[in-house]
């Protein structure tokens, strides 16, 4: 199994980005997905989940607005569109797999996980 981010980089503040995350190696269109991130100095963090078939979004509070996960099946494909970004997004973003819907923030129950892509955001 195979989960591959793309799409971190360097913004600036106001700025938008789009994540996104390829997996491999299991049936996709089975799996919630959901994406994570960890910024120096403190825990990891839940970002965003998305159900199997779109039917269930869930994010975090403090960036509920400004984000939209969003799935292509067909692509095996996870995405995730910041906009309005602040220095505080700064974080390494990881996406990861599971199996259902409970519990979408609870990094525990995610069963697969990519290396990450580093969003740095300047003020």
């Amino acid at each position: 199994v195979q989960l591959v981010e793309s799409g971190g980089g360097l913004a600036q503040a106001g700025g938008s980005l789009r994540l996104s995350c390829e997996v491999s190696g299991l049936t996709f269109s089975r799996y919630t997905a959901g994406w994570f991130r960890l910024a120096p100095g403190k825990d990891r963090e839940f970002v965003a989940a998305i159900s199997w078939n779109s039917d269930i979004t869930h994010y975090v509070s403090s960036m509920k607005g400004r984000i939209t996960i969003s799935r292509d099946n067909a692509k095996n494909t996870v995405y995730l569109q910041m906009n309005s970004l602040k220095p505080e997004d700064t974080a390494v973003y990881y996406c990861a797999a599971r199996i259902g819907v409970s519990d979408l923030s609870d990094e525990w129950q995610y069963n697969y996980w990519g290396q990450g892509t580093q969003v740095t955001v300047s003020s």
